[in-house]
C-alpha cells in the first residue's frame, strides 16, 4: 500500500518503509524520522523556489514536476541502447514494492495538503 504523509507526523508501525522524497533534508531533522531520503524524486530547486515565491500557479508546478520526473539529464547521453528517462524505473520499483508491502511518501508539508508535490508523485508510481 502507498500512502502519504508529512515527515513531523508520529511514526507508525503501518508506515513501512517511510521515503522523505525532498530535495532538501531540512535543517536538524532527525534522520531516524525516514527510512531512506530520496532527493530525486522531490521537484527541483528552481521549480520548488518558484511555486513557493507565488512565480508558479499549482497547475504549472505540477506539469513542471512531472516533466522533472522523466527528464534524462545527461546521463542518458553517455547510453547508445538504454535509456533511463529521468525516474521512470524508480516509480516502477516503487510501484511493484508498495503491492507487497506498506510505503509511506513524506514531505515537509503538512499532512493533507493538497498543494503538496507527493501527491502527484503517488499518482506517478501507481500508473507507472
Amino acid at each position: 500500500m502507498l500512502k502519504v504523509k508529512s515527515v513531523f507526523d508520529p511514526i507508525e508501525k503501518e508506515d513501512g518503509l517511510r521515503i522523505l522524497a525532498t530535495r532538501f533534508r531540512g535543517r536538524g531533522l532527525s534522520k531516524d524520522l525516514c527510512d531512506v531520503w530520496m532527493a530525486n524524486l522531490g521537484p527541483t530547486e528552481k521549480t520548488l523556489k518558484a511555486f513557493q515565491a507565488d512565480k508558479m500557479s499549482w497547475e504549472e508546478f505540477s506539469k513542471q514536476y512531472k516533466k522533472e520526473l522523466y527528464y534524462s539529464f545527461n546521463l542518458d547521453k553517455r547510453n547508445n541502447t538504454i535509456f533511463n528517462h529521468g525516474q521512470k524505473f524508480t516509480l516502477r520499483l516503487l510501484k511493484k514494492l508498495s503491492e507487497q508491502m506498506d510505503i509511506t511518501l513524506m514531505c515537509h508539508c503538512e499532512a493533507g495538503n493538497p498543494l503538496c508535490h507527493v501527491g502527484i508523485l503517488k499518482k506517478m508510481i501507481e500508473k507507472a
